[in-house]
């Protein structure tokens, strides 16, 4: 199997430290969110992550609508991704994700139908396939 498509990130100092890409597109400082004692400030990986995964869902979205007979154009798509941490029970700790789903110009049952579909090609979907219960819901304009 070809990659389609790969990139390199780099990150120094870890949460507090600072992400930069190979092509230096993405050049980010991060910091401990003060929900978890940091000062805040800055971005940090759980926003990155779900900024990374909102904007992939919604692709995934337009590639089932534009693929099927449900057409809706890219911006009548819009989703949030919250994504948090919690403990995981083992010392350790877990992420918990949902994706809230909104679609102008479909009915409800054909939105939910278009949204189970784009779960099962999104990237992010499968690679948190088994490790993260994703909460989504579907509502339609």
């Amino acid at each position: 199997m070809s990659v389609l498509y790969s990139t390199e990130v780099t990150a120094i100092g870890g949460r507090a430290g600072a992400v930069k890409s190979d092509d230096g597109l993405l050049d980010l400082v991060l910091a401990l969110p003060k929900p978890l004692g940091g000062k805040g400030g800055a971005t940090n990986p759980e926003q990155l992550f779900a900024a990374g995964y909102a904007a992939c869902f919604e692709n995934a979205v337009i590639h089932v609508t534009h693929a099927a007979s449900a057409k809706v154009k890219d911006d009548d798509i819009v989703v949030v991704a919250t994504v948090g941490m919690e403990p995981n029970g083992a010392g350790g700790f877990a992420l918990t994700v949902a994706l809230d789903v909104k679609i102008t110009g479909l009915d409800q049952a054909t939105a939910e139908d278009v949204v189970a579909k784009a779960h099962a090609v999104c990237p992010y979907s499968n690679a948190v396939k088994g490790n993260i219960d994703v909460a989504i819901s579907v509502s339609v304009n």
